[in-house]
């Protein structure tokens, strides 16, 4: 049995990024291949992002640290960017104390205030 194909576009989601399931443990000769991974799916999605399940990565390490930290330059390179989902607490801490700041998913992105605003308010000051 067959069916025809319906004419047009397919139907893309431009509102859901691709997801990539990172599996544990992590061994060096696996990131080359996680990298081409996540630059293809930015290619084929549109959102510009890549969520990286990273629940099942284990316990978190230095070689966990060196993966996000390739994945997320792969996918800066390519345009995008990488979001953490259900990451060990751990895992936040030890990216926070290497200093690489990830974005994940539940959490609102920190950005800086626009200029010229100002975030309270004294009574007495004056309107600009």
């Amino acid at each position: 049995m067959s069916s025809a194909r319906p004419a047009g576009l397919p139907h893309v989601d431009a509102e859901t990024p691709a997801v990539l399931v990172l599996p544990g443990p992590v061994r060096r000769d696996d990131v080359p291949g996680l990298c081409a991974d996540v630059r293809a799916l930015l290619e084929a999605g549109g959102t510009g992002v890549v969520v990286c399940d990273v629940g099942g990565l284990g316990p978190p390490g230095l070689a966990a640290v060196d993966l996000l930290a390739r994945l997320e330059l792969t996918a800066r390179r390519a345009g995008g960017r990488i979001r953490l989902r259900d990451p060990d607490p751990a895992l936040g801490a030890l990216l926070d104390l290497v200093g690489l700041r990830l974005q994940v998913e539940g959490q609102i992105e920190e950005r800086e205030p626009a200029l010229g605003v100002e975030e309270a308010v004294e009574s007495g000051d004056p309107a600009v």
